[in-house]
């Protein structure tokens, strides 16, 4: 769709960038783009997808941008998904061939040089400038190809850097290569070239691979959905093509390709790509679907809810997409130290070839040491150690079942020290249950649990309902009640096996005059544990009683506990609830801390107090009537979001199941992501440590320099491949 963008305050404007391979053209980007567009919160940068997403102010265009961006070597145009798409692989392979050209130019210079001469064996041994033999034609020929297609790609955005006076590592290989040219070093030269193109695209590739890990994401949604007419006709159509309240049938074993509500039909759906549930979970009529799960054995008549654009799976593929532009700390403590790391080197580098020169040492031994110094100060490995691991963080969370905003929350958890959660729906199931069923005047439970569930089956209250469902999940069966009759706000009374009976609460009870002391007493203490009590009776006597609660999730403690053992403590639990029932569910879930009878504010100056105390808190809650804690906390995280809009919207982190055992999972793996990021780090600063060491020793040639440093590229970039794996 064509958009307008040169006028309106904050439009978003999309453009694909051809060229921008890596984490340091980012930051080349940033610098020429952030004077027309004011402040960098405008600008999103997409790697994965090649793309620039701008927050347009006033006065600034896109022929502006388009302008700006050619200054960088680089090239800009509006970004369409097809395009982009059709576009990448003629850039790739184009690479890849100038790549393979290179190699083979070097190689075949490399054997002729050694057969004729012997030269390029030394240079091998690392024995440096002015040791070599005179390079035969055909061997220069063969170097010069191979120096003509290392730097194809990569001398423009060179000669851009010259003309922006902002050296960048295309610039620095140039010139390493000129230099090393200059005191006849033609295979050293050629090495350069080739081994650098060969870490750019060993670069793209690892981008690939994350770019496909997301890509796996949005191809769960089948192609194709079987669109039921009014007629209950079938029609094969697009998803894009339903619209919301169109039923859609899904056969026995098909992949889901809508959000939708079952209609008719049961089944077991594999909810495992959206909500990393590691079990198919039952579906009857009246439950939620998600697009891109895997329906088990049933046919499902479903009816849908959102477009194929609204869906949670498309909400996660964007969210997934898009959230590596907001960057980690990690990320901006590296580019901040490559911008003093590289000028720096490079005056290393005139400065030991201008100083022995001065006092007379001879220049080509040191112009070639200043030169090893130059591809020292390409800072690859260390630009990519970290944004490689950043995206494979976030897709490895998203495949399991963790949508993460962007880096700077995936490192978040990792520091935390203090957790707080919401009671109900967080800690709880949400709903009552029954806890405990009592008979009394020689009534068994069982008894009392089936007349109880005969009467209530007429009734819509909460409680009712909870019990009709515990009786059948206990398979208790009886004869059914008749002459119901309801008493609002106390009960009800009904007929079974022609004896009178009536149900209702401790209240109801009291009003009646049948409570005796010890049922008193035992009703009491229920209430003082915050349970509900539906007390059962007839004309004589108290029958018995069943207590009801909103229980703990079956995970809870067990979650809490390995978040403890994680060193997180302390674990708080914030309600509006009453105090008696909070303390009674906090020590059953083994917080360390209760917060009862809370309003929304409430809640903000509780989270402020922790983060006065732990400085790194999260908060726990449904991602809606917990927003304004949520946003307080150094991370706000919604539980059971794969349904809700709201949640994915408000929270920074969404755990798309409601399932809390995913907590400590994220906490390790943002611990995992931070300890890849550091080792890959200090790998990368040590690599070039050691090499600036040998250089001034002089052991240290060219094409070992850029070597190891291509060497260490690879090991930091499957370090941070690791993360997409979800153990």
């Amino acid at each position: 769709m064509e958009r307008d963008a040169t006028d309106t305050v904050g439009q978003r404007t999309e453009l694909l960038i051809r060229g921008m391979d890596c984490a340091e053209e980012i930051e080349t980007l940033r610098q020429v783009l952030l004077p027309l567009v004011g402040s960098e919160d405008r600008l999103a940068f997409d790697l994965l997808n090649s793309k620039l997403v701008v927050s347009m102010p006033t006065g600034c265009s896109e022929e502006m941008l388009v302008a700006a961006v050619a200054t960088t070597g680089m090239r800009a145009s509006r970004f369409d998904e097809e395009t982009s798409n059709a576009d990448r692989p003629r850039t790739v392979s184009l690479r890849s061939l100038l790549t393979i050209g290179s190699g083979v130019a070097l190689l075949a210079g490399f054997l002729s040089h050694a057969i004729l001469t012997g030269g390029a064996l030394e240079a091998l041994r690392g024995e440096g400038a002015g040791t070599q033999h005179l390079v035969p034609r055909a061997a220069r020929a063969l170097y010069l190809l191979a120096i003509a297609a290392g730097l194809a790609l990569v001398a423009p955005k060179a000669w851009s850097a010259v003309r922006r006076l902002r050296p960048d590592m295309n610039f620095l290989m140039t010139v390493a290569v000129a230099g090393a040219l200059g005191i006849g070093e033609w295979f050293e030269a050629a090495a350069v070239s080739f081994l650098f193109a060969l870490s750019l695209e060993l670069e793209a590739w690892s981008l690939g691979r994350a770019r496909r890990a997301v890509s796996a994401l949005l191809e769960l949604a089948p192609p194709s959905v079987l669109l039921l007419r009014e007629d209950r006709s079938r029609i094969e159509v697009p998803p894009s093509e339903v619209t919301p309240g169109s039923l859609f049938l899904v056969r026995p074993g098909d992949r889901i390709a809508l959000d939708g509500d079952i209609v008719e039909g049961e089944s077991d759906v594999d909810q495992a790509p959206i909500t990393g549930e590691s079990v198919p979970v039952p579906k009857v009529p009246g439950d939620e679907v998600f697009a891109g799960t895997m329906n088990g054995g049933g046919a499902l008549t479903v009816c849908c809810t959102k477009a194929a654009g609204d869906t949670a799976l498309a909400h996660i593929v964007r969210l997934v997409s898009e959230a590596h532009s907001r960057r980690a700390p990690s990320e901006q403590w590296v580019e901040r130290f490559a911008r003093v790391y590289t000028p720096a080197v490079m005056i290393l580098a005139v400065s030991v070839f201008l100083l022995p020169v001065l006092f007379g040492a001879p220049a080509a031994p040191w112009l070639y040491r200043a030169l090893v110094l130059l591809v020292i100060a390409c800072p690859c490995a260390l630009v990519i150690s970290t944004p490689v691991s950043i995206v494979a963080g976030l897709a490895g969370a998203a495949h399991n079942g963790i949508l993460i905003k962007g880096g700077v929350f995936l490192e978040a958890p990792a520091r935390l020290r203090a957790i707080a959660f919401d009671k109900t729906g967080t800690l709880t199931e949400g709903k009552p249950s029954v806890q405990q069923v009592s008979g009394f005047e020689g009534h068994d439970a069982d008894e009392v649990l089936q007349r109880a569930a005969s009467m209530e089956s007429q009734s819509a209250h909460p409680l009712a309902r909870a019990i009709v469902e515990h009786a059948a999940s206990r398979g208790a069966t009886s004869e059914p009640a008749s002459e119901f009759q309801a008493l609002h706000g106390k009960g009800g009374t009904a007929r079974i096996s022609g004896r009178s009976y009536w149900i209702g609460s401790h209240r109801f009870l009291e009003e009646r005059g049948q409570e005796t002391p010890e049922v008193h007493r035992k009703l009491d203490e229920l209430s003082r544990q915050g349970q509900s009590v539906v007390v059962l009776g007839n004309d004589e006597h108290v029958c018995g009683f069943l207590a009801l609660a909103d229980g703990l999730r079956s995970e809870t403690r067990q979650a809490l506990t390995d978040l403890r053992a994680c060193g997180i403590s302390p674990l708080v639990m914030l309600t509006g609830d009453n105090e008696a029932t909070a303390r009674a569910l906090g020590a059953q879930a083994g917080v360390d801390e209760v917060h009862a009878e809370l309003l929304p504010e409430d809640k903000v100056a509780l989270i402020e107090g922790l983060a006065d105390r732990y400085e790194h808190v999260a908060m726990v809650g449904d991602g809606v009537n917990d927003a304004p804690a949520m946003a307080r906390a150094s991370v706000g995280i919604a539980m059971g979001a794969a349904g809700s809009d709201a949640a994915i919207e408000t929270a920074d982190i969404a755990l798309m199941a409601d399932d809390l055992s995913k907590l400590p999972w994220l906490v390790r793996h943002s611990r995992r992501t931070l300890s890849i990021i550091r080792a890959n780090v200090a790998l990368s600063l040590g690599i070039k440590a050691i090499f600036v060491v040998l250089t001034l020793l002089g052991s240290a040639s060219l094409w070992s320099a850029i070597a190891a440093d291509m060497g260490a590229s690879l090991i930091v970039t499957f370090n941070g491949l690791r993360l997409l794996r979800s153990a």
